[in-house]
């Protein structure tokens, strides 16, 4: 298993943080493999992956460079220079975050891509432009395959960041971190496992630490020696599926918008990350509803593991159901 030997002060300052880079490698390696785990990620690939075949169509050293250095079915390792760890600021710029991968010195970026390739480069890829295409493509699949849907994706990854710290402030970093991803957690006398691969350990002290989600079902880890050291993984809440559900008129008159919103979801059981993230409703408002629907038997609840589950009684069943009937 591969750990991070952390002090008390980087852990002190470890925080979850959003990156739109990380969120584009994600997609783009998502498109690559043609993966979609559910419904809704299945939607938006169906609108994408047209203009993401015809993209790496015309530029076969960017498609070259991708399957080498991010699917890497050979090594499982990414090249470094393409996964830079985030910056970590409060409102992140994807500029700045591609501007990270531009600026990487040509003969670093072929030693990394050597690594991830695992083997002599292609004659393809044994060339000097190497960082600004690189640069260059992530920002042209930022620009069709996941700026138009920032704000949704903005508001599921916010959501499970509001819900891990919540965890966090509450029970520390092994219970923040619990099912986070197989194979990471915390192991306490400064140790984070963060995989199950065989690798040496790393000494993070003094550095920063980042726990980035995405909604790839695919994570990585990332760092800058000595300087931010980043786990990227799978967010909890996923995105809507292709036809959201409708709250009917009559209820929302009934409940108000929010509640019947949150009532409407509970078909099955979901975590308030999931409802948060489905109804675009703050994480407070979400509480106060779910609050009000336990107390009027419409709603119920149950564990699973350390996450509360919430669904509809038979009651609330009735009353959405009424609703929907012509």
């Amino acid at each position: 298993m591969s750990l991070w030997l952390i002090d008390a002060d980087t852990l002190a300052t470890g925080r979850f943080v959003l990156s739109p880079l990380a969120e584009t490698i994600g997609c783009l390696r998502d498109l690559e493999l043609e993966r979609a785990e559910h419904p809704g990620r299945r939607a938006w690939m169906d609108a994408v992956l047209p203009a993401y075949r015809a993209h790496m169509a015309a530029d076969p050293v960017a498609h070259r460079m991708v399957r080498e250095g991010l699917v890497a079915l050979r090594t499982r390792w990414n090249a470094d220079f393409l996964t830079p760890p985030p910056l970590g600021v409060f409102e992140p710029d994807f500029e700045d975050e591609v501007a990270v991968v531009r600026a990487t010195p040509p003969a670093r970026a072929r030693a990394d891509l050597e690594v991830s390739a695992g083997g002599p480069l292609p004659e393809i890829l044994v060339r000097d432009d190497l960082p600004a295409i690189a640069a260059a493509t992530f920002a042209e699949v930022w620009r069709y395959a996941v700026e138009p849907y920032w704000p949704r994706r903005r508001r599921v990854l916010e959501a499970d960041i509001i819900a891990r710290t919540r965890q966090l402030s509450l029970d520390g970093w092994a219970a923040a971190l619990e099912g986070l991803r197989p194979g990471i957690r915390w192991l306490g006398d400064g140790r984070l496992q963060v995989n199950l691969a065989e690798y040496p350990p790393r000494h993070a002290h003094g550095a920063q630490l980042f726990l980035v989600p995405v909604t790839s079902a695919h994570g990585w880890v990332t760092w800058e020696e000595g300087v931010r050291y980043a786990k990227v993984y799978p967010c909890a809440g996923e995105l809507a599926g292709p036809d959201p559900v409708r709250v009917p008129r009559a209820l929302a008159r009934l409940l108000g918008e929010g509640r019947a919103a949150v009532l409407t979801f509970l078909d099955d059981p979901k975590s308030t990350t999931q409802l948060v993230a489905l109804t675009g409703l703050p994480l407070g408002s979400v509480g106060r509803h779910l609050k009000i629907l336990l107390e009027a038997r419409l709603a119920d609840r149950r564990r699973s593991g350390r996450s509360v589950l919430y669904y509809r009684t038979r009651a609330g069943d009735a009353l959405v159901d009424a609703q929907r009937t012509p």
